[in-house]
């Protein structure tokens, strides 16, 4: 039996490699991810596991990159500047570790990676923003008296 024939897909119903894998990962794919794009200015609560304890730590910043938008194994990478140094973390889109995305800023950018953006400081990092995003918080329902 060659490879060739263990792929295709035959007349009994036999599933082919292509679909086995495709059912078993998309039970791990997350529906409540939102539509972000390079550009945006998201914020990340990222897992983190320090010994036995865990905690959220949150990363927020501009995402310079995402990759295979559509797939199991779709990645981003976010970039923010801490204490004049550039930071960039690039976070599995489906991982477990990733709690929640939000969408704070969104931009206008005509190229799908923004790494010229690495040299450039201050005012020469900003983007034609569309619109920010709305912000949810629960506090800001009561007026103050």
């Amino acid at each position: 039996m060659t490879t060739g024939e263990e792929t295709t897909k035959t007349t009994q119903g036999k599933l082919t490699l292509e679909s086995a894998i495709k059912s078993v990962t998309s039970s791990f794919a997350k529906s409540d991810i939102p539509d972000f794009k390079p550009g945006d200015v998201v914020r990340v609560h990222a897992k983190i596991i320090e010994g036995t304890k865990e905690r959220i730590q949150v990363f927020e910043g501009l995402v310079l990159k995402r990759s295979k938008k559509n797939s199991i194994d779709a990645t981003f990478t976010v970039r923010k500047v801490s204490y004049n140094i550039g930071v960039e973390r690039t976070f599995p889109v489906h991982s477990p570790r990733v709690e929640k995305v939000e969408v704070m800023t969104r931009a206008k950018v005509r190229r799908a990676r923004l790494f010229y953006i690495r040299p450039l400081r201050g005012k020469a990092t900003r983007m034609k923003t569309l619109y920010n995003a709305p912000i949810k918080s629960e506090g800001s329902d009561t007026q103050a008296a």
